[in-house]
Protein backbone atom coordinates (compact mmCIF):
# COMPACT_ATOMS: atom_id res chain seq x y z
CA UNK A 1 0.00 0.00 0.00
CA UNK A 2 2.25 2.76 -1.51
CA UNK A 3 0.47 5.40 -0.36
CA UNK A 4 -1.95 4.35 3.05
CA UNK A 5 2.04 4.27 5.26
CA UNK A 6 4.18 6.81 4.08
CA UNK A 7 7.58 6.43 5.73
CA UNK A 8 9.51 9.57 4.03
CA UNK A 9 12.92 8.74 4.76
CA UNK A 10 12.49 4.93 3.08
CA UNK A 11 11.22 6.71 0.01
CA UNK A 12 13.87 9.36 -0.04
CA UNK A 13 16.59 6.90 0.46
CA UNK A 14 14.99 4.05 -2.30
CA UNK A 15 15.10 7.35 -4.47
CA UNK A 16 18.94 8.24 -3.41
CA UNK A 17 19.98 4.68 -4.31
CA UNK A 18 18.30 4.44 -7.30
CA UNK A 19 20.06 7.58 -8.66
CA UNK A 20 23.47 6.69 -7.13
CA UNK A 21 23.85 10.22 -5.22
CA UNK A 22 27.24 10.58 -3.55
CA UNK A 23 27.07 11.13 0.58
CA UNK A 24 28.52 14.51 -0.18
CA UNK A 25 26.57 15.41 -2.66
CA UNK A 26 24.07 15.65 -0.20
CA UNK A 27 25.58 16.55 2.58
CA UNK A 28 26.93 19.71 0.61
CA UNK A 29 23.02 20.31 -0.92
CA UNK A 30 21.29 20.41 2.42
CA UNK A 31 23.98 21.79 4.18
CA UNK A 32 24.06 18.46 6.66
CA UNK A 33 26.31 15.89 8.19
CA UNK A 34 26.42 11.90 7.16
CA UNK A 35 24.62 11.30 10.59
CA UNK A 36 21.89 13.85 9.90
CA UNK A 37 21.09 12.38 6.43
CA UNK A 38 21.42 8.53 8.29
CA UNK A 39 19.05 9.88 10.34
CA UNK A 40 16.51 11.14 7.94
CA UNK A 41 16.53 8.27 5.73
CA UNK A 42 15.51 6.99 9.52
CA UNK A 43 12.30 9.25 9.96
CA UNK A 44 8.94 8.42 9.16
CA UNK A 45 8.64 12.47 8.71
CA UNK A 46 10.56 15.41 7.89
CA UNK A 47 10.06 19.25 7.99
CA UNK A 48 8.40 20.81 4.99
CA UNK A 49 11.68 23.14 3.97
CA UNK A 50 13.74 19.72 4.43
CA UNK A 51 11.50 18.01 2.55
CA UNK A 52 11.75 20.56 -0.46
CA UNK A 53 15.48 20.69 -0.57
CA UNK A 54 15.18 16.52 -0.82
CA UNK A 55 12.49 17.11 -4.05
CA UNK A 56 15.10 19.21 -5.95
CA UNK A 57 17.77 17.38 -4.94
CA UNK A 58 16.53 14.12 -6.00
CA UNK A 59 14.30 15.30 -9.10
CA UNK A 60 11.04 13.97 -7.36
CA UNK A 61 7.85 15.46 -6.08
CA UNK A 62 8.13 13.99 -2.57
CA UNK A 63 4.69 16.30 -1.60
CA UNK A 64 2.74 14.05 -4.27
CA UNK A 65 2.86 11.01 -2.38
CA UNK A 66 0.78 12.94 0.63
CA UNK A 67 -1.53 14.82 -1.86
CA UNK A 68 -2.29 11.47 -3.52
CA UNK A 69 -2.94 9.85 0.31
CA UNK A 70 -4.95 13.08 0.75
CA UNK A 71 -7.18 11.86 -2.26
CA UNK A 72 -7.13 7.64 -1.16
CA UNK A 73 -7.77 7.92 2.36
CA UNK A 74 -9.51 10.97 3.63
CA UNK A 75 -13.10 11.73 4.28
CA UNK A 76 -14.67 13.95 1.87
CA UNK A 77 -15.11 17.20 3.16
CA UNK A 78 -18.91 17.69 3.80
CA UNK A 79 -20.77 20.15 1.73
CA UNK A 80 -21.57 23.26 3.99
CA UNK A 81 -22.67 26.18 1.61
CA UNK A 82 -21.52 28.45 4.59
CA UNK A 83 -17.75 27.68 3.59
CA UNK A 84 -15.97 29.84 1.87
CA UNK A 85 -12.77 29.76 -0.15
CA UNK A 86 -10.22 31.94 1.41
CA UNK A 87 -8.66 34.39 -0.40
CA UNK A 88 -5.39 34.42 1.40
CA UNK A 89 -4.01 30.83 0.31
CA UNK A 90 -4.59 28.86 -2.76
CA UNK A 91 -7.39 26.64 -2.64
CA UNK A 92 -7.38 22.68 -4.10
CA UNK A 93 -10.40 20.93 -5.82
CA UNK A 94 -10.15 17.63 -3.52
CA UNK A 95 -11.37 15.76 -6.58
CA UNK A 96 -8.68 16.17 -8.98
CA UNK A 97 -7.08 12.52 -9.55
CA UNK A 98 -3.31 12.31 -10.72
CA UNK A 99 -2.19 9.91 -13.01
CA UNK A 100 -0.92 7.26 -10.44
CA UNK A 101 -3.91 7.56 -8.48
CA UNK A 102 -5.85 6.36 -11.25
CA UNK A 103 -3.40 3.40 -12.22
CA UNK A 104 -3.10 2.61 -8.74
CA UNK A 105 -6.67 2.41 -8.35
CA UNK A 106 -6.85 0.64 -11.38
CA UNK A 107 -4.81 -2.03 -10.52
CA UNK A 108 -6.08 -3.09 -7.76
CA UNK A 109 -8.94 -3.70 -9.67
CA UNK A 110 -8.02 -5.60 -12.76
CA UNK A 111 -5.81 -7.40 -10.57
CA UNK A 112 -9.26 -8.64 -8.20
CA UNK A 113 -7.61 -6.98 -4.96
CA UNK A 114 -10.74 -4.81 -4.80
CA UNK A 115 -13.96 -5.10 -6.05
CA UNK A 116 -15.34 -1.78 -8.11
CA UNK A 117 -17.79 -1.81 -4.97
CA UNK A 118 -15.38 -1.45 -2.29
CA UNK A 119 -12.97 1.07 -4.40
CA UNK A 120 -15.96 3.27 -3.70
CA UNK A 121 -15.92 2.79 -0.39
CA UNK A 122 -12.92 2.75 0.47
CA UNK A 123 -11.58 6.02 -1.66
CA UNK A 124 -15.06 7.64 -1.69
CA UNK A 125 -14.94 8.09 -5.60
CA UNK A 126 -17.94 8.70 -7.31
CA UNK A 127 -19.45 5.58 -9.38
CA UNK A 128 -19.73 7.69 -12.58
CA UNK A 129 -16.04 8.40 -12.23
CA UNK A 130 -14.44 5.18 -11.80
CA UNK A 131 -16.82 3.78 -14.81
CA UNK A 132 -15.63 6.39 -16.92
CA UNK A 133 -11.37 5.17 -15.80
CA UNK A 134 -12.82 1.38 -17.07
CA UNK A 135 -14.05 2.52 -20.22
CA UNK A 136 -10.63 4.74 -20.85
CA UNK A 137 -9.44 1.61 -19.66
CA UNK A 138 -11.08 -0.79 -22.08
CA UNK A 139 -11.01 1.38 -24.78
CA UNK A 140 -6.92 1.53 -24.68
CA UNK A 141 -6.64 -2.63 -24.13
CA UNK A 142 -9.17 -3.61 -26.33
Amino acid sequence: MLYKEIHIGKFIKERVDENEIPMERICKFLGKDEESVENMYKSRSLDADLLLRWSKLLEYDFFRLYSSHLILYAPPAAVNKSQHKSEKIPYFRKNIYTQEIKDFIMKRILSGEMTQSEVIKEYSIPKSTLHRWLQKTDNTNG
